[in-house]
């Protein structure tokens, strides 16, 4: 048996018996592909004689290449096996032998049942998945501008959903090259190329339809639909199906939520040096696929049906009706803009952004920039900015930095000799050409002209609950639960539960929730204890 290499961890004998008890045995030849790059799914296989060799096909630019070869004892898969995505390698047999044949849905039984041999694959398939990402990154291709908001939209959701993929500018001399071998121009980007496929203007709706991560509805209804996969909703995800609800989780942009923008989250409990969002939101997805949750998107769903009050359906844009024992609402918050000339032209430039991921933040290092806001995202976010040679400019509406801001981030921003803080300040006008150059800030009557290549704007969100059609709302459109339902509504009503009883609200779209992620998370994980009690009632 082998003993693991760089892609995770192996199976011993005995596990590996165990897991056959689950499969059929079937002999293979030389030459016989297990699966190929481009089969809308695939099984998992155990090699027990032969021996496999993984390939990312030839490409416009490159050769087939080989990504690794798997000997008797070990196994294939990853984790477009868990998520359903469109195959992007090939799996090649290289000397005869025997394997056994374990289906996707039996090895999901798998994951639920034994638990040392779950730990062996989730661990393997994060591996190889983040292996996939460097050396078969051009199974999918995304060539665009770097400074374009649409191809950073494509990029964050490519990065979100752990899909293996390749970057190329399209000013380079390989962006130029695929463009030339595909047949595209500039007035085509950002363009997506995958298995042969051209993306024109892709979006990440489309590129979900590519690969095989859009809604397909089956025979069975699920048990549990959760809208919205920020922490909140990763969490009920998580609790629903590991405690045997069969769950589908939708989001109408990608995994992480607000939180998924966060340079860094230093305040959650178990991670001492702190954690950023999007890592966060991977690691939660990794752990919902192990649950069996099925993950789709972007998925938007734009209405709900609570005429049944025991089976809500929540309608998706296309159509499609998702029928439920149970609905949870984690659809948060959409950001909020400045009302301010230009504003749209420099934000579907790039140079306006609403988070401070890797992605976000490369390209400004040593730049002049501004931060908007004065919350703890605007303060982890001036402090990522200067971390790379940033002058930060922050700008904070209030007199009082710490009025909303976490003591920890005010100490070291107050500190920090690249960070000059604009209180009592309002962001008036934007300038530049095709580009951001500078902007002017109003403090208390007073304009001040500041150099700036990029404006990081975290000035809140409102709650997107416009999809939630018969359920009670507050004036500001945050959906009331439990306690804040109005008189009559529910003689005892239980916790998260709106005026339909079988739906439920977590997280930032909750009249009166905490906006931290502990909290949500906490809330999501409660919500699916009260879905338990309806269903049951």
């Amino acid at each position: 048996m082998s003993t693991g290499d760089v892609d995770g961890p192996a199976l011993d004998e005995e596990q590996f018996d165990r897991l056959a008890g689950y499969g059929t045995e079937e002999d293979v030849h030389q030459g016989q592909d297990l699966y190929a790059a481009g089969d809308s799914s695939y099984d998992f296989f155990l090699l027990r004689t032969a021996t496999a060799e993984v390939v990312r096909k030839a490409t416009a630019l490159d050769p087939e290449r080989l990504i690794y070869r798997r000997v008797p004892g070990e196994f294939l898969g990853e984790l477009s096996l868990l998520t359903g995505q469109q195959v992007f390698l090939t799996a090649r047999v290289v000397e005869a032998g025997t394997v056994v044949r374990i289906t996707a849905p039996v090895l999901r039984r798998v994951l639920a049942e034994q638990v040392d041999i779950a730990d062996v694959l989730i661990e393997t398939f994060r591996a190889r998945r983040e292996l996939m990402r460097g050396a078969a990154g051009n199974a999918l291709e995304i060539v665009g501008r770097p400074d374009a908001a649409d191809s950073l939209r494509l990029r964050t959701y490519a990065t979100q959903m752990l899909l293996p993929h390749a970057w190329l500018d399209a000013a380079s001399l390989s962006g130029r090259a695929l463009m030339r071998a595909v047949g595209v121009d500039a007035d085509d980007l950002p363009v997506a190329v995958t298995d042969g496929r051209v993306l024109r203007r892709a979006t990440p709706g489309t590129v979900a339809e590519a690969l095989g991560l859009t809604f397909v509805a089956s025979a069975d209804n699920p048990d549990l639909v959760v809208v919205g996969a920020g922490p909140a909703g990763l969490a009920a995800a998580v609790y629903g199906a590991s405690e045997g609800l069969v769950t589908v989780l939708l989001d109408g942009t990608g995994l992480g939520g607000q939180a998924a923008k966060s340079a860094r989250i230093e305040n959650y409990l178990g991670f001492p040096q702190g954690i950023s969002g999007e890592q966060l939101a991977r690691l939660a997805m990794i752990q919902a696929l192990k649950f069996g949750v099925q993950i789709y998107a972007p998925c938007a769903v734009v209405g709900l049906d609570v005429s049944d009050d025991e089976r809500p359906v929540v309608e998706l844009e296309d159509g499609t009706r998702i029928e439920a024992s149970a609905v949870i609402a984690a659809t948060g918050a959409r950001y909020r803009r400045l009302d301010i000339a230009r504003w749209a032209e420099f934000e579907q430039s790039g140079c306006i952004r609403y988070a401070a991921t890797e992605l976000d933040l490369r390209g400004y290092e040593s730049q002049p920039v501004a931060v908007v806001g004065g919350a703890n995202s605007a303060g982890q976010a001036a402090l990522s900015l200067a971390a790379r040679g940033c002058t930060v400019h922050l700008v904070v509406r209030s007199g009082d930095l710490g009025a909303k801001m976490s003591a920890y981030l005010t100490d070291r921003i107050q500190a920090h000799p690249r960070i000059q803080v604009h209180t009592r300040s309002t962001l008036r006008e934007l300038h530049g050409d095709d580009t951001l150059a500078a902007i002017v800030v109003d403090d208390e009557g007073t304009s001040t002209k500041l150099d700036c290549r990029g404006l990081f704007c975290f000035i809140g969100a409102d709650p997107e609950s416009g999809w939630l059609t018969g359920i009670a709302l507050d004036e500001n459109g945050f959906v009331l639960t439990d306690s804040r339902l109005p008189p009559g509504t529910r003689e005892a009503p239980l916790p998260f539960q709106t005026s339909a009883p079988r739906v439920f609200a977590v997280g930032d779209i909750r009249a009166g929730s905490t906006k931290r992620v502990a909290t949500a998370v906490g809330e999501g994980a409660g919500a699916v204890s009260a879905v338990h009690t309806a269903r049951a009632s």
